[in-house]
Parts: C-alpha cells; sequence; structure tokens
C-alpha cells in the first residue's frame, strides 16, 4: 500500500467497525454458534478482521515512511508480530489449548513464503516478463539468516536432552530467544544502514525523490494504528471460536489452525508482494516475502516463549519427521533458486508444487 494521496477510507472504518463490532458481539453475548447466524457471524467477522490487519498495516507503512529506515521497518515489523502474537495465544491458551500452534504457525509462514508465496511471484512475473533479476548477495542473506532461525527454534528442540520431548527448558527458550532476537536485530541492521545496495535491485527502488505524507494523514496514522491493533487483539478471542468451529466441522488437524493465522497475517505482504512481481520488481518481491519469515521467527517466537513461560505453559517447538523433511527440502530449493540471480517460470511452479504438497499433508499427514 503506498502512503500517498488521500487516505482509503477502509483504513479508518474497519477499525471502527472492529470495535464497534467487538462490543456489540460482547454486550450482546454474540459468538460463533453454528447454523446459518453462525456462518452470518463468522463472514461478518472475517471481513472485518481482514479488512482491520490490512488498515493496520498501512498505518505502519505511512509512519515507517516518514520516519525512515532501520525504525519503519522495526515499526512494520512489530505491529505485524503484534497481531501475529495476540492470534497464536489466544488460541494456544483457549477452550482447547494448543500448545503447539506457535510451532506450526511459524513453520506455516515459512512454507507459505519461501514456497507458495515465492512461487506465485515468480509465476507471475515470468509469464509476464519470461525472466526476472534480482540481488543474489540480499537473499544468500536471507536465506543464512532463515536456515539459522529456523534450525535453533524448529529443529534443534528435538535433540537436547534437558526435557523430554520437542520442548526447551525454561532457561534454553530464554537463550535461544535471546540468540533470535539478536540475530534479526543484527540482520535489520545490514539490511536497512549497513549494506542496502544488497537489496536494491536498481536506481528505481531507493525511493528517491518521493514525498512523505502530509502531516495530517501522519497523525491520522499515528491514532489509527494504535487503535487497529487494539482492534485486531479485542478480535482475536472471537476469531478463535470461529478458526476451532471451522477446523471441528471439516475435521482438520491442529495444524490447520497455525496455517490459518499464517494466511492472515501474511495477506497484506503477500498482495504487495505479488502486485511487484506483476510490475518486473522481483527484488522487492523477495524483500517482501523472506523479510516476513525472518521477522516471525526472530520476534514471535520470544514473544510467545515470554508468554507461555510467564503463565507456566508448555511451549511445543520441535517439528515432526514429515515436517522436518519439508523444510530441509525448502532449504535446499531456496538455495538453488536463489543463486542464480535470474529466475523463470520453472523455479516458480517447482516452490509452488512444493507448497501444494504441505498444504496437502495439512489434511492428509
Amino acid at each position: 500500500m503506498s502512503a500517498h494521496g488521500p487516505m482509503p477510507a477502509s483504513s479508518w472504518i474497519y477499525p471502527v467497525l472492529a470495535i464497534l463490532f467487538f462490543a456489540a458481539a460482547t454486550g450482546l453475548g454474540l459468538s460463533y454458534q453454528g447454523g446459518a447466524a453462525g456462518l452470518a457471524f463468522a463472514a461478518v467477522l472475517l471481513v472485518i478482521l481482514f479488512g482491520t490487519v490490512f488498515a493496520a498495516v498501512h498505518h505502519a507503512e505511512v509512519i515507517a515512511e516518514r520516519i525512515g529506515e532501520p525504525f519503519g521497518t522495526l515499526l512494520l515489523t512489530l505491529s505485524v508480530t503484534v497481531i501475529e502474537v495476540a492470534l497464536i495465544e489466544t488460541l494456544m491458551l483457549g477452550d482447547n489449548p494448543n500448545p503447539a500452534l506457535a510451532r506450526d504457525t511459524v513453520f506455516a509462514v515459512v512454507m507459505i513464503v519461501c514456497n507458495g508465496l515465492v512461487g506465485v511471484c515468480m509465476l507471475a512475473g515470468g509469464l509476464r516478463f519470461h525472466e526476472q533479476e534480482f540481488r543474489v548477495s540480499g537473499a544468500s542473506l536471507y536465506l543464512s539468516v532463515l536456515v539459522v532461525l529456523a534450525t535453533i527454534t524448529l529443529v534443534l528442540p528435538n535433540y537436547t536432552k534437558t526435557m523430554p520431548g520437542p520442548l526447551y527448558s525454561e532457561v534454553q527458550l530464554a537463550f535461544v530467544s535471546v540468540v533470535t532476537i539478536v540475530l534479526y536485530g543484527v540482520f535489520l541492521y545490514t539490511q536497512t544502514v549497513r549494506h542496502r545496495d544488497y537489496f536494491i535491485a536498481g536506481p528505481r527502488d531507493d525511493g528517491a525523490g518521493a514525498a512523505p505524507a502530509p502531516n495530517r494523514l501522519l497523525l491520522l496514522s499515528i491514532v489509527l494504528l494504535p487503535a487497529s491493533l487494539l482492534a485486531v487483539v479485542l478480535l482475536a478471542k472471537k476469531f478463535s471460536t470461529v478458526v476451532e468451529a471451522g477446523a471441528a466441522l471439516i475435521g482438520a488437524p491442529p495444524a490447520f489452525a497455525g496455517l490459518v493465522v499464517a494466511l492472515l497475517i501474511l495477506l497484506p505482504e503477500s498482495v504487495a508482494a505479488i502486485a511487484a512481481a506483476r510490475a518486473n520488481d522481483l527484488q522487492k518481491s523477495i524483500n517482501l516475502a523472506l523479510g516476513s519469515s525472518l521477522a516471525t521467527i526472530g520476534l514471535t517466537v520470544p514473544a510467545v516463549a515470554v508468554v507461555t513461560v510467564a503463565l507456566h505453559k508448555p511451549l511445543v517447538l520441535g517439528l515432526g519427521s514429515q515436517e522436518t523433511v519439508l523444510l530441509a527440502l525448502t532449504v535446499l530449493v531456496s538455495m538453488l533458486t536463489f543463486g542464480t540471480g535470474r529466475t523463470n517460470v520453472l523455479f516458480g511452479l517447482v516452490h509452488t508444487l512444493v507448497f501444494a504438497v504441505y498444504v496437502f499433508l495439512v489434511f492428509a499427514p
């Protein structure tokens, strides 16, 4: 979304609707109860929630453009993290506790971003422009950090000895959380300050000459950003009941909830990434896609860890053998894809089919 021009009406309408919907649903005791009324409730809730997430991202982008780097990127990342943590914690600690939801969501984000979103972007760009280029130096940094973060958070818990099963002890969890934050912080500094040129495909991407948003729109975004985030947090509980009911209705396994949460939080950046690929700006698509996966692991896992430790709840992080194979396959294919600096439809198709395998195995493990 662009921060220029008049503010879209949806950027303030949806947060207002979200707060009013929450107040009405709470006051009247409305929730998903099945039947036609329940479906209507779920449909209205999902439309408002999706719109509010888009609004929050838009306002974060307006403010980020004014305050510059690296603080702009950090603000946008923190805003998305607040949304993600609220949804994860609400589902984890709901009526049907799911201690593995954070793991399932993080893994779903990696699969959606590195396979689904990257594949669709490369297909869209390849079909339109045959070949597209990007900076190998930037992609290599993304992958190196992603491999380390994914391994220590999703694989290593299966092989530690202090705690049985795919769990870290509190001390191990604290140490890993600090490591992930430090690594993501250094990456953010590298991306936005130290080596910005690694992530810029050409002069058109540097933003030179772009006019910042007018002061009036900036002030509105400063007010509406926390309001939008609050609205998402308030609706998280209502959303959790819909997800649980939907999973029970179709007989989906617990990993389905992680996939739904990941799709919700990635939707705004996915739309922007696909649009950039269609505009022959694959570098921007890669920045949006891979940056999302790094932020999810680097910030969401520590945030969820703090809450679960404070509440003395278990946090399952280690992947099963099937998911570990998919993660290894994704890393290997990504290294081959991003090692050339050029892409075409075949690369896109390979990633898209790996994502299709992941989705199929969610429902038929």
